[in-house]
């Protein structure tokens, strides 16, 4: 892991393959999951990177796919949600057992730690980013919640804990839409900002592509960019070339 990252080189349209996160890279964090502001301008630049990459670009989130398609409408790209389990235009991944029993579970852990649930359509999240002493009490739930509902692991997220499905990664899921066209063939490149991206900034990193980390925290990615901002006049700079 890195502390120190150097800031990325500019993006090659006409060679790359680029996959992006949402929450805490194209947008920023929020108080509650559902109170994001999206940039006006996002889904225009997304959409002429798309065009201008031969359709070479991604979403990949760990927000249910229905969700980005709410927030990003009018992309016409591939979206990955629910850290892999669901892709627009593939059918998703089975649901573990168990699915509504822990939505319950989740809720009533939250109501008696003080944090917050939020839930999805394939796992679950506790979120102690408006009291953060919880932290560990948040961390715990989530362990004896996984424990009770073996099809879902633990995933340490940005101020959160997530229950998702076992077999879902962001790792696998760029390793199959890189065997694959618009995205077969070009240099990967990847932008994430917590816990849950790292293993495809280190999938990424270690096939010769530009993984880069955006926010603060020691990372595998050797590139860095502060704030979102930062990530979209990077993603702008690539139209002006």
């Amino acid at each position: 892991m890195l502390a120190e990252n150097h800031a990325p080189p500019v993006l090659q349209p006409a060679k790359d393959a680029l996959f992006l996160d949402f929450d805490g890279t194209l947008v920023g964090i929020a108080p509650r999951p559902d109170a994001i502001d999206v940039p006006g301008h996002l889904g225009p630049l997304l959409s002429q990177l798309h065009d201008m990459m031969s359709e070479a670009v991604a979403i990949v989130s760990g927000r249910a796919l229905a969700e980005l398609e709410h927030y990003l409408p009018d992309f016409p790209g591939a979206f990955v949600g629910s850290h892999g389990a669901e892709r627009r235009g593939a059918p998703p991944a089975p649901l573990p057992d168990g699915l509504d029993a822990l939505h319950d579970s989740v809720r009533a852990a939250a109501e008696e730690h003080g944090v917050l649930a939020e839930i999805k359509t394939r796992g679950a999240a506790l979120h102690f980013r408006q009291t953060p002493e919880r932290k560990d009490a948040a961390g715990r739930a989530a362990e004896a919640l996984a424990d009770l509902y073996p099809g879902f692991v633990v995933q340490p997220a940005k101020m959160a804990f997530e229950l998702k499905p076992s077999g879902a990664t962001k790792d696998s899921a760029l390793a199959d839409l890189m065997a694959a066209p618009p995205f077969a063939g070009r240099r990967p490149v990847y932008l994430g900002d917590d816990a849950t991206d790292e293993p495809a900034l280190g999938w990424v990193a270690g096939r010769d592509g530009l993984a880069i980390k955006v926010g603060e925290g020691a990372s595998v990615a050797p590139h860095r960019l502060a704030t979102p901002q930062d990530v979209l006049g990077w993603l702008a700079r690539a139209l002006e070339g």
